[in-house]
């Protein structure tokens, strides 16, 4: 099995070519950190310095030694690969060579003994392992500095490449990279010396001493300094047309017999000037498109696809100029103006024509049949190592003629459409480019605007990049108005940007090549009329994204007409599927849809998003009652035509699909208060109460309640306001806003009352006990237990009587009444085991196991607990999961077990930091962990 470990780019591991996960960012860096030392010992201390700096959490060593307990188990599967403690620290033991890192060092040192032939192969090797930044996204001062290093020897083994390549004859191939790299490089005299050399090789002798002049006086000027010895040295034979510097031979192409002399077209447009970034997609296109020591049986074609101002002709160019030596006969270009703003995409015949030309076919002998043009071109290509660009292409049909008959030809597509029909038709590799993160992004603006001004104003530079959407086209219109206009500055820009209704006009520049608005118009209008009014109608969607199923239902079409609609859209580029069957779009492309959806009949709008609406609520409804059956349910009106909840059955599937669309449920709720639509507004919120409860998400709690409490004022509905009420009130509870808690539930009581709903009022009882056990009020906490205790029995609401024996148990408990309460945990055993109430059995076991606790009965009590823990972890119920594991804590101590507590205490402060709990949670577990080492005494018994 071949072990892979990546660290020139992403921190990565590979078994058999398939990825290993090797966990966050955080324990990556520590793969990392013993990787760069692999079969070395690395202090503890030594470690936590590279991976955290000066930021080293609270109890470091214990998350330390929890990351590397995990990376030992993600490495199981590889062989001969172990991570191990020494004396001296941990030890990564693996082959060398498996770490990219070390192969590249071990290539450059062979290259660098072998013979030119040899060395060219070994530097082509090891700079091709390098997949972008080494350690990407990673911020750390042992790692940056590492990085800076790591950079530098990648930049001399490139410089050592250039010579090799110098040497043996490639001279001219080398001039578009040199000329790049002095660029990027202004003062770097070994540089400068290929540029000239190359220059003067290739025949323009007066270029390269203008390369020396301008070298020396930015040497002057900059540094105070005359460029060294060797550059002088080489300027002076330059001046003297020294026979040294002749070029040497480069291995000659046999010409294939009976061939006349052919003409090399170099048609490549410029590279971009501030290209950052794609060094994986760079990547990927070295690996489909790159020359293959066996004869090809099949054209390499790739089609660079993605959304209109992404950078598609970008990466094209640069990919296209930085591997031009790969194809000696030439490179053709042609913009097909597929989805040009003004004018029709080009008929592929008249590019035909022009390549004819490039080719040195004089137009005379050019045959008038575009069929017969079209196998002349296949035919003068037939034995040439050359690459193809096609920018901008419609769809197959306009790219078919152009594609050569030859293996030997390399063919580069970009497209705002994905070009299916090629694809099927032929062996095309797709790579679809996305828009920029945020820091390519930041590096984009500060290559054109520079790093002061950057610097000057981080905030508005981070606000832009944000409304930019990573979209490059809209990253250098901001760049460009800013160095257009003195007086603009950045944050007058954030200005412009911020309303969304005006987004698109800020990033107006008044050509239609680059205006914003019209590159994407020009993606829109070539939908047909039915894709067109499902992607206006897309933008109803409430979340940052839609799933496929909510799709449907907002579209209203039949099934296979909306699969059809979506398919087109995301080949189209005008909507992602980020993930699969997820769809949604950049920020600019949505601001665009709204415009576009605001611009027709407004009935369309409101028709889909009603029926995304009831598609939301009708799911939610139907989930919530697989989640917690024994809830008092709403009722549902009839969802509206063309809606098709999901149907889910399964606990596991309920929550799956909570989990998933929870920020688009919210969103729902705040979409539906927004227009109006109470009814859903408030039913959307109750469906999602019990998720949300369980998951430990109050802030979304206090969000959804607190729209549907305002539209259940406006509905009139006293027992909606009253569930809401007491929503708030237990969110306030978790946040120990104990005061705010008992204001919204004594306005739910006395809603209750008021509206004779004696079910809501027998809810706010057990909700006001609760909160008195939290003030630590018990006979309050009694009171109102024993209240509820009365009307559910009164109502003869069996689920409702078990919950208030539960909570009078629990009352009994804290008052030292431990026989009475384990009596009436008995009585709400059986009606839960009656009623299959696993939700109330957990809690109860939690009583239960507690009151045996406090008698001694620890046996009991630990095996309450660990059934307890069971049906919370099944029912997804954080917040007790991390109780249940508290008390197992003090059980197991209780017994002596002091390592199974520590054990449970810490999985309870696991569960704690990824909910939102009130602070003193975690520091009772803490306060419980740290006696475990210092004395024998058990801590009480908390709830």
């Amino acid at each position: 099995m071949v072990v892979e470990f990546g660290l020139l780019g992403t921190i990565e591991a590979r078994v058999e070519g398939l990825p290993v996960n090797v966990g966050h960012m955080r324990q990556r860096c520590v793969l990392a950190a013993l990787l760069v030392d692999v079969n070395r010992a690395v202090p503890v201390e030594a470690l936590i310095d590279r991976v955290w700096g000066e930021r080293a959490p609270q109890r470091v060593r214990e998350t330390l030694y929890g990351y590397l307990s995990r990376l030992r188990r993600a490495l199981r599967t590889a062989p001969g690969v172990a991570i191990s403690r020494h004396p001296g620290g941990y030890v990564l033991e693996a082959d060398p060579l498996s770490v990219d890192l070390h192969l590249f060092r071990d290539l450059v040192v062979r290259a660098r003994e072998a013979d030119d032939t040899r060395a060219a192969a070994l530097m082509r090797q090891a700079l091709g392992l390098w997949r972008g930044e080494p350690f990407a996204t990673v911020d750390v001062p042992w790692f940056s500095d590492l990085r800076r290093a790591l950079e530098r020897e990648r930049f001399s083994a490139e410089l050592d490449h250039i010579d090799i390549r110098s040497r043996t004859g490639h001279h001219g191939e080398l001039l578009p990279e040199l000329t790049v790299r002095a660029r990027e490089h202004p003062l770097d005299e070994r540089l400068a010396g290929q540029l000239m050399l190359a220059l003067y090789r290739t025949g323009r002798t007066a270029d390269a001493l203008a390369c020396y002049e301008d070298i020396r006086r930015r040497l002057a000027r900059e540094l105070g300094t005359d460029p060294g010895p060797r550059l002088r040295g080489l300027h002076r034979q330059i001046l003297a047309n020294d026979p040294a510097l002749s070029p040497p031979e480069a291995s000659p192409r046999r010409p294939a017999a009976g061939a006349a002399t052919r003409s090399v077209p170099r048609q490549l447009p410029a590279p971009p000037a501030f290209f950052v970034g794609r060094d994986a997609e760079l990547a990927v296109l070295d690996k489909l498109l790159a020359p293959q020591t066996e004869p090809r049986t099949a054209m390499p074609v790739s089609v660079i696809c993605g959304a209109g101002g992404v950078g598609k002709t970008w990466l094209a160019l640069r990919w296209a100029h930085s591997r031009q030596q790969q194809f000696p006969d030439g490179q053709l270009f042609a913009d097909l103006r597929g989805f040009t703003p003004s004018g029709d995409p080009v008929d592929p015949f008249v590019v035909i024509r022009g390549f004819l030309e490039a080719l040195g076919v004089a137009p005379g002998r050019t045959p008038a049949a575009p069929d017969a043009q079209a196998a002349l071109y296949r035919s003068l290509l037939a034995d040439r190592r050359m690459l193809v660009v096609l920018d901008n292409a419609r769809d197959g049909e306009q790219v078919l003629p152009l594609l050569p008959g030859t293996p030997a030809c390399t063919v580069l597509i970009s497209s705002r459409a994905q070009l299916t029909g090629l694809t099927a038709s032929h062996q095309v590799a797709h790579l679809t480019v996305d828009g920029f993160d945020s820091a390519t992004a930041r590096e984009l603006l500060t290559g054109r605007l520079g790093a002061e001004r950057v610097a000057a104003e981080p905030d508005a530079v981070t606000t832009l990049v944000g409304r930019c959407a990573g979209l490059p086209l809209a990253l250098s219109v901001v760049a460009a108005r800013i160095t257009t206009n003195p007086v603009c500055t950045l944050t007058d820009l954030t200005e412009e940007l911020r309303e969304s209704s005006t987004r698109l006009d800020a990033l107006d520049t008044g050509e239609s090549a680059t205006d914003v608005r019209t590159v994407l118009a020009s993606s829109y209008r070539a939908l047909d009329p039915d894709t067109a009014r499902v992607f206006r109608q897309l933008v109803q969607a409430p979340g940052p994204d839609i799933a496929r199923p909510a799709a449907l239902s907002l579209t209203g079409l039949p099934r296979a007409e909306a699969h059809r609609a979506l398919n087109r859209l995301r080949a189209a580029h005008l909507l992602q599927e980020h993930a699969p069957g997820r769809f949604g779009c950049h920020d600019l492309l949505h601001t665009y849809a709204l415009e576009v959806a605001g611009s027709v009949d407004g009935a369309e709008g409101r028709a889909a998003r009603l029926r995304v609406l009831d598609h939301y609520l009708h799911t939610a409804w139907s989930a919530d009652r697989v989640l917690h059956p024994h809830r008092d349910p709403v009722r549902l009106p009839p969802a509206v035509h063309g809606v098709r909840p999901e149907e889910l059955t399964t606990h596991d599937q309920a929550m799956a699909w909570f989990t998933r669309e929870r920020p688009a449920l919210v969103a729902a709720v705040h979409q539906a208060a927004r227009h109006g639509h109470a009814s859903h507004t408030w039913r959307l919120a109750w469906a999602l109460t019990t998720f949300l409860t369980r998951s430990g998400r109050w802030s979304d709690v206090a969000a959804v309640h607190t729209a549907a409490l305002e539209a259940a004022v406006r509905l009139g509905d006293a027992d909606a306001q009253a569930e809401s009420h007491r929503a708030l009130a237990w969110e306030r509870i978790e946040a120990g806003d104990h005061e705010t808690a008992h204001r919204l539930l004594t306005r739910a009581l006395s809603l209750a009352e008021d509206s004779g709903q004696e079910r809501s009022e027998a809810h706010t009882h057990l909700a006001l006990g609760w909160l008195h056990e939290h003030t630590g009020d018990r006979s309050a906490a009694l009171h109102h237990d024993q209240q509820a205790l009365l009307l559910f029995t009164r109502l003869g609401h069996r689920a409702g009587l078990a919950r208030a024996l539960n909570a009078v148990a629990w009352d009994h408990a804290q008052q030292g009444d431990h026989r009475t309460a384990v009596a009436h945990c008995e009585r709400a055993m059986a009606i839960q085991g009656e009623l299959g109430d696993l939700r109330g059995q957990a809690d109860t076991l939690d009583t239960l196991g507690c009151a045996y606790q406090q008698l001694g009965e620890h046996a009991r009590a630990l095996a309450c607990h660990r059934r307890g823990l069971e049906l919370h972890r099944a029912l997804g119920h954080r917040f007790n999961e991390a109780e249940a594991l508290v008390h197992l804590g003090q059980a197991h101590r209780a017994l002596g077990d002091r390592d199974a507590a520590g054990r449970a205490l810490r999985q309870a402060l696991d569960v704690y930091r990824d909910i939102e709990v009130h602070p003193s949670h975690l520091e009772r577990t803490l306060a419980l962990l740290d006696s475990l080492g210092t004395d024998g005494t058990d801590g009480g018994v908390t709830r």
